[in-house]
């Protein structure tokens, strides 16, 4: 499988066996080739959902001692690009770690989101009006 992309839902899912799409996660994350590419927004997002959870906190940041995840990294220059993106899908209510997912995806030319939120990112597009692909698929 080419690179994908992990939003903040299937990371908690994976990190918290009580979370009820866990299940469904784990197998997906089997199907993934690592690592998994993400973003600072992501982990704080997941950090502040698993805040009752120190452990799952910690196999988070295990995940990167592991070759599981890997970081992109987001400079000064992404800005604008997300200031027009969050803008443009402000009915949405999109999120930072969306809209840094997106320009991950644009920038990276990765084509694969694993997301739980397909509500958000079925409607989301690149420059060139294609969808990602998401995963799991349904």
């Amino acid at each position: 499988m080419s690179r994908v992309l992990l939003d903040t839902s299937p990371l908690v899912a994976i990190l918290s066996r009580r979370d009820d799409y866990h299940r469904v996660c784990v197998e997906q994350l089997h199907e993934i080739s690592p690592p998994l590419l993400t973003c600072w927004p992501v982990l704080t997002e997941a950090a502040w959902l698993l805040r009752k959870e120190p452990m799952a906190i910690q196999r988070l940041f295990q995940g990167f001692e592991t070759g599981l995840l890997k970081l992109l990294t987001l400079d000064e220059t992404a800005a604008p690009w997300i200031a027009t993106f969050l803008h443009r899908y402000r009915e949405l209510g999109a999120q930072l770690a969306d809209a840094c997912l997106i320009y991950l995806a644009e920038h990276e030319k990765i084509e694969t989101v694993f997301t739980l939120d397909r509500r958000d990112f079925s409607v989301y597009r690149l420059s060139d009006k294609r969808a990602l692909n998401i995963l799991p698929e349904t």
